[in-house]
């Protein structure tokens, strides 16, 4: 996953396969768990014709996906794993009614009681919310409606618009507010125009479900269905103005720097300073802007769209934002159109999993504490260290070899290898909650509350040194990410545990594993984005023109294997939108495999279960990738995921290595045979 500050992409899935050999035993004597299991492989197909389901087919067909799931595969088995022990954390926290005021069992075992208490969630029905929705009621102008945006955004509501404040990219030890925009219902601006039957019906039943809102908010159903026109319309007109996702992974493109005076300028009536002072921004003349043409629209549309139409759309949106936390209808609500149509999703996980992702994502840091304190090894640590240090030397190896890349270029490239900070586990230093009120009787009250804590901490940078120990995800997370401001590699505790991580596994599958995702976090700092920031972070190109091109022609190879290949109905899937992901598949898997030979596994023969140790790689990689996933899913990612579709991460990069080629004897006359001077080499 490539992280930035500002914003974080949509949840990668970077799960990984790892086994413990043959005939092992555990500490106790039970028979050793076995992931590379023949079982799970479709022999029937031909590895060359779809290597994803000669590795996965028996376990696709074995593992349907759960009613509560839109996908199901090796990272969600691991991730249940991960929420039984979360869960016994939670449970624990909420029994023990005698935790000490303000303690990490407090905070957290009253926010999970709270969020638990469905009877009294029920009872309070819209109440929650009631104080927000009078006060937009008693907006009066138009300075007033910007001064409760504003507000909203102070109380952890991002209302309309985008904002936080993180690094400047070009001059990343100095925080800066940042501006981008915002303000739709559905997923993406794509939603509102594109035409083809699937998008169409989730449209129409998004402006079912806007007036549906509104009756349960209180209102006849002709007044609803008259208000839900009007947001829709004024949304439309929004996503109109929106930047596409493939334009907004140029980061010169969403870098814009403004004076007040000169941002002022191109959105009149906005009055930025006044902006500022709502959001209790003190002394910054100066902001960056991802997208102007949006506000530029915004300030447009805050002259021209009826005071009483932006009421109603403030209405709609704080309701819907909030609207899982409140009352089962519209808990339910919610769920039928986000999840049933937009999703494909049965039926709603069961509410201590709900609860629980939220605990996390609210006060993920206390909860953090009390994870790693019971299921965190300092020996997982130290292992993966060594891991992470052997791929960076392959890595570096692989840089130096280049024949596309001249020695100028190569050593500011060894130098940014060379300077990855590198976090495992947990951070060095915890998040201080203490001026965090939790309370066990109100959810709805300790989301807000975390989430203006959540605010002011950000706010609480500006004029301060750029913490570079920060984290951008909460220990319990299984994933991991890149994040080019600080030039670093981050694998969280949940993450580094079985089946991700086993001590016992044999080289073949943990370098196939969790050695093609170190890899893969390496090369984010070396695709199309991370390739524009330099050693120290900043956006600034240390690429020489040629040394640039030879990548944009190598890149561009690899969006076009992507490109040609149809995902669902006659959707194809997007190489540019999916880019940066694809490189950093590719690279870390060829990192991953050179460094796997290094091994003393890596250079025998020695077969497992019938498998050489090259076979093993490849088919711990393909199981890594294992998923079903509903159609729905499938199309929702197509415009809004920066990943491919499992099926074609593990299928895709293969073709381009010879080793696979090899060590599956894989003709030419099979389905993914791709000839040599087609395939693509980037790192």
């Amino acid at each position: 996953m490539f992280l930035k500050q500002t914003l974080i992409a949509g949840v990668a899935v970077l799960a990984l396969a790892s086994c413990q050999q043959a005939g092992n035993k555990t500490a106790d004597n039970k028979p050793a768990r076995k992931l590379l299991d023949p079982a799970n492989m479709d022999t029937t197909v031909k590895p060359g014709d779809d290597f994803f389901m000669y590795a996965n087919g028996a376990w696709l067909k074995k593992n349907p996906i759960p009613k509560s799931e839109t996908r199901w595969g090796s990272f969600n088995e691991l991730q249940e794993n991960n929420y039984k022990a979360l869960h016994l954390i939670l449970d624990e926290a909420a029994a023990n009614k005698n935790a000490a005021a303000g303690s990490k069992e407090q905070k957290v075992g009253d926010f999970y009681r709270s969020g638990m208490d469905s009877a009294a969630i029920d009872k309070a029905g819209i109440t929650p919310v009631n104080d927000i929705l009078n006060r937009i009621n008693a907006v009066k102008d138009a300075n007033g409606l910007m001064a409760e945006i504003a507000l909203e955004h102070t109380q952890g509501l991002d209302q309309v618009f985008g904002f936080g404040v993180s690094p400047d990219d070009k001059n990343v030890t100095k925080e800066i507010c940042q501006f981008y925009q915002g303000g739709l219902g559905m997923p993406d601006r794509d939603y509102y125009f594109d035409k083809d039957e699937r998008t169409s019906k989730i449209r129409d039943a998004y402006q079912q479900y806007i007036p549906k809102m509104f009756v349960l908010m209180g209102e006849d159903s002709n007044m609803a269905k008259k208000d839900a026109a009007d947001v829709y319309k004024l949304e439309t007109s929004l996503a109109g103005a929106c930047m596409k996702r493939v334009e907004m992974r140029d980061p010169y493109k969403v870098y814009n720097k403004f004076t007040l005076n000169g941002i002022d300028k191109q959105t009149p009536g906005m009055e930025w300073k006044t902006l500022l002072e709502n959001l209790h921004v003190k002394g910054q003349d100066t902001i960056l802007v991802g997208m102007p043409k949006f506000f530029q629209e915004l300030a447009r549309q805050m002259k021209t769209t009826p005071l009483a139409v932006w009421k109603k759309y403030l209405d709609f949106h704080v309701v819907n934002n909030l609207s899982s936390y409140l009352s089962s209808n519209f808990d339910q609500a919610h769920f039928d159109f986000y999840g049933k149509t937009v999703r494909g999703q049965q039926e709603q996980r069961l509410r201590w999993k709900r609860v629980m992702s939220v605990v996390d994502g609210s006060i993920g840091e206390l909860l953090g504490q009390m994870y790693v304190e019971k299921n965190f090894k300092p020996e997982a640590k130290q292992h993966m260290l060594e891991l992470v240090n052997n791929l960076q030397q392959t890595y570096a190896d692989r840089i130096q070899k280049l024949d596309w890349m001249s020695d100028s270029t190569k050593k500011k490239a060894l130098t940014k290898l060379n300077g990855f900070m590198k976090k495992i586990g947990y951070p060095d230093k915890w998040k201080d909650y203490s001026s965090v009120s939790i309370v066990g009787n109100d959810y709805v009250k300790n989301i807000l509350a975390s989430s203006q804590f959540e605010y002011n901490y950000n706010l609480n940078k500006l004029g301060k040194p750029v913490d570079r120990a920060e984290w951008g995800m909460t220990p319990p997370t299984v994933n991991a990410y890149y994040n080019p401001a600080f030039n670093e590699i981050v694998f969280p505790a949940g993450i580094l545990q079985y089946p991700f991580f086993d001590f016992d596994a044999d080289d073949a599958v943990n370098y196939g594993g969790i050695g093609a995702v170190i890899g893969h976090e390496m090369t984010h700092g070396f695709d199309d984005q991370g390739r524009l920031y330099d050693a120290d972070g900043n956006l600034h190109n240390w690429w020489s023109p040629a040394d640039s091109s030879h990548f944009v022609q190598k890149a561009d190879k690899v969006i076009d294997q992507f490109n040609a290949l149809i995902v669902i109905d006659t959707n194809h899937a997007n190489g540019r939108l999916t880019e940066g992901e694809n490189l950093a598949d590719l690279g870390g898997l060829n990192i991953a495999y050179e460094a796997f030979k290094k091994t003393k596994q890596g250079q025998s023969n020695d077969k497992i279960d019938g498998f050489t140790p090259d076979q093993r790689f490849f088919l711990s990689w393909a199981q890594v990738w294992r998923a079903n996933t509903r159609p729905e899913e499938i199309a929702s990612r197509l415009k809004t995921d920066p990943h491919s579709p499992s099926q074609l991460r593990c299928n895709v990069p293969i073709t381009n290595m010879k080793a696979w080629y090899d060590a599956f004897s894989i003709p030419a006359t099979a389905k993914l045979y791709r000839a040599d001077s087609s395939r693509a080499r980037v790192w």
